[in-house]
């Protein structure tokens, strides 16, 4: 009696060896990518994945090096501002949050949450080191 009778990812009944899981190769390699990305245990994982969404998200709406866009435009692409990489303050003492290159700042306008978008610029690094 075969353990395994169809294709773990397509369910296509397999043929060949007994032992056999995986129709061919794509269905293996499908059935372990989904497989490794439903994986909900990795704190790390969850965190870099964010990271990334996060820079991407900056990125896209800060194209001139300084922007400012109204927070919900963000936050619909799947922005969260609870994960970043590091912070400046600035002389006025206004905490800029950084996801590495970019960074945003939560301001109240006429009413309204919004994002001032900065790139980091090398004078930056001098008020890190004070």
């Amino acid at each position: 009696m075969k353990p395994y009778q169809f294709c773990l990812s397509c369910n296509k009944e397999l043929e060949g060896r007994s032992d056999k899981k995986f129709c061919d190769a794509y269905c293996k390699s499908a059935f372990h990518y989904n497989k490794s990305r439903d994986d909900t245990g990795s704190f790390y994982l969850k965190v870099d994945r964010q990271l990334k969404l996060n820079r991407k998200i900056l990125k896209k709406f800060n194209k001139a090096g300084k922007a400012t866009v109204i927070s919900q435009v963000l936050l619909s692409q799947g922005f969260n501002p609870n994960f970043f990489s590091h912070y400046w303050k600035n002389s006025s003492g206004d905490v800029y949050l950084f996801v590495y290159e970019y960074g945003f700042l939560s301001r109240l306008e006429n009413g309204k949450e919004k994002y001032i978008l900065v790139t980091w610029q090398p004078y930056m690094e001098k008020s890190l080191l004070l």
